[in-house]
């Protein structure tokens, strides 16, 4: 089956992260919404696969467009899917004929709250918690509440009056220890809602509180020699450790409203969008905005808001955003600082961010050359060149107890690895282990070369080390007159601090920039090359040590069979015959006796 271009660019860039897919057909009409852990598989899987049901093959010759959201977990996707599914009844979904929604657990709005899972959802003022995936997950819950703490299952009215009355009697809760009694006047309403305050804890994963508030009881009863009252107390607490409560991304308290973050660079922003209604998202679209004149990220998301609402014809009367804008009287605007509203903007940013990712990756799949032009300007701006670094070079010492001191010197050309012009330098003129001296000879050495032989320069030199390795590289541009003609930063581990000749303060990049991430590449490139060259010298070495130390043999000998034989190896293969026609029956007999002495 022949899949249209733009959706392989599209599934070629999803992220592996949860999230919920949309499909549309040529009208824009959403005809299928599916979850998965891992989005790039569980797409990629439609149009790679030969499908068995016509129905499916059906589905995907229709596919004309992709979309996607991504969530935390799992478990927010199956909610999502859910939500958007009852949002559009898309074609090709199974609708559920009785349309129960996901279980919930409320905490009643009254006096002396009762807790209870639901279905349904009421806006009386109680607190809903929730939605659980599995109602057998909300019901254990619920247990796990009634085993820890005393609440009342009646439906009673227990106001002042009908209490002080004597309206009402203990059942056999009460009895049996599961309620204290708050019917008769037996709890406090002050004593009970601190039952009440300590659930909604353990609900929404915090045990911090409780366990504290139990370890006590526990040691009261322990100290009194109350010993059965302090085991049920450990039981409790057992209980509450072996328990992980799971947050989801929906909230009933969050009803009609849009939600607005934006993510920028210096030449576009990205805006994404949120509807929720009913405590649920039902609509997630990001913007891509090209900047002109530098504006600001408030400009910015001012525009896209205005814009945004009028395109999807949205009224809520209030947005969450990340920070302070001013789109007019009518719509209250919040910047939350905690809880679901929080999170809810958090998860608008993350799906911005993915989206910035994927139109970085799309334009290095189709347009190569524009995404190294972006990255190039992106890095002499970060650097502060006075011009892009196409050609970089970066030294690395690599020398263990002082022996066999080497450098490494790699090349990237356009962001990516030249292995071809990669080069090792056998330190010749350091004694012992001097990191300063060892730069300082490596990077004469390779600039003297590219001179005499009029090769191209880089714009850039990295020193893998502190001020100590960029100063003796500098002595070395000084002598060949380059110091004005080629920039050269140093890169030290520890914190990833940059620092610039005759700069006392380092400079600092975003971890997550693209430009550390390529001086993290080329250091980390330097310093793999060296080793390896570092270890392979070690083990000639020592093996060359080894041929030396056979009486009767020196090191005129020892060349003359490397040279011919290539290595150790072979030359203790050799035997006897071989060994005399490079360098005579005495001296082979030797060494042809010493390996055979040794097997």
């Amino acid at each position: 089956m022949k899949t249209h271009p733009n959706i392989k660019l599209k599934i070629a860039v999803l992220p592996t992260t949860p999230g919920v897919y949309q499909y549309f057909d040529k009208e824009g009409t959403i005809i299928y919404v599916g979850k998965a852990i891992n989005l790039k598989k569980r797409v990629s899987s439609y149009f790679t696969k030969t499908h068995d049901d016509a129905k499916t093959r059906i589905l995907v010759s229709k596919i004309c467009d992709i979309k996607h959201i991504v969530v935390a977990t799992e478990t927010d996707a199956l909610l999502l899917e859910n939500n958007l599914i009852k949002k559009y009844k898309p074609k090709y979904n199974v609708l559920l004929k009785d349309d129960k929604s996901y279980p919930w657990i409320c905490i009643k709005k009254e006096r002396f709250p009762r807790i209870f899972v639901t279905r349904k959802i009421i806006r009386d003022g109680s607190e809903y918690f929730g939605p659980y995936t599995n109602v057998k997950t909300a019901y254990a819950l619920l247990d796990l509440i009634k085993e820890l703490y005393q609440i009342r299952s009646c439906v009673f009215d227990l106001s002042p009056e009908n209490i002080n009355t004597g309206k009402f009697k203990v059942c056999l809760d009460y009895h049996i220890k599961k309620c204290k009694g708050p019917c008769e006047g037996l709890q406090t309403e002050t004593a009970y809602n601190l039952q009440i305050q300590a659930i909604k804890n353990i609900i929404k994963g915090n045990f911090k509180q409780s366990l504290v508030a139990f370890r006590d009881m526990m040691q009261d009863f322990a100290e009194k020699l109350e010993f059965e009252e302090a085991q049920k107390i450990k039981e409790k607490i057992d209980l509450l450790a072996n328990y992980q409560a799971k947050s989801t991304i929906v909230s009933p308290t969050i009803n009609n409203v849009d939600v607005f973050s934006i993510l920028s660079d210096d030449t576009a922003a990205y805006v994404n969008f949120f509807k929720i209604s009913n405590g649920s998202i039902i609509q997630s679209h990001t913007t891509e905005i090209k900047k002109k004149l530098n504006e600001s990220d408030k400009e910015l998301l001012e525009l896209a808001i205005v814009e945004l609402r009028d395109r999807f014809d949205s009224i809520s009367p209030e947005i969450f955003v990340p920070f302070k804008v001013n789109v007019g009287e009518n719509i209250k605007v919040t910047v939350p600082k905690q809880g679901d509203k929080l999170r809810v903007v958090e998860l608008s940013l993350r799906n911005a961010k993915y989206y910035r990712q994927e139109q970085f990756k799309q334009v290095q799949i189709v347009d190569p050359e524009r995404h190294t032009k972006r990255i190039m300007a992106q890095m002499k701006k970060d650097l502060r060149l006075s011009e892009e670094p196409r050609h970089i070079e970066c030294f690395d010492n690599s020398n263990i107890q002082g022996t066999n001191p080497v450098a490494a010197c790699v090349v990237f050309k356009d962001g990516k690895p030249s292995k071809k012009d990669y080069r090792h330098f056998n330190i010749k003129t350091v004694e012992g282990p001097d990191d300063f001296a060892s730069m300082e000879e490596a990077v004469y050495r390779r600039y003297k070369r590219l001179l005499d032989e009029d090769q191209p320069l880089p714009q850039l030199i990295l020193i893998d080390g502190g001020k100590g390795q960029l100063s003796s590289a500098l002595k070395s541009l000084d002598l060949l007159g380059l110091r004005n003609k080629i920039a050269i930063i140093g890169i030290a581990k520890r914190l990833e601090e940059l620092f610039f000749p005759e700069d006392p303060i380092p400079l600092y990049l975003d971890k997550k920039s693209e430009t550390l991430k390529i001086l993290q590449y080329l250091r980390n490139e330097a310093h793999r090359f060296g080793i390896t060259h570092h270890r392979n010298r070690r083990s000639n070495s020592s093996l060359n040590s080894e041929l030396e130390n056979i009486p009767g043999i020196g090191k005129q000998s020892v060349e003359t069979l490397l040279q011919y034989f290539k290595s150790v190896k072979r030359i203790k293969a050799a035997n006897l015959e071989q060994l005399t026609n490079v360098i005579g029956a005495s001296r082979a007999k030797k060494i042809h006796s010493f390996f055979r002495e040794k097997e």
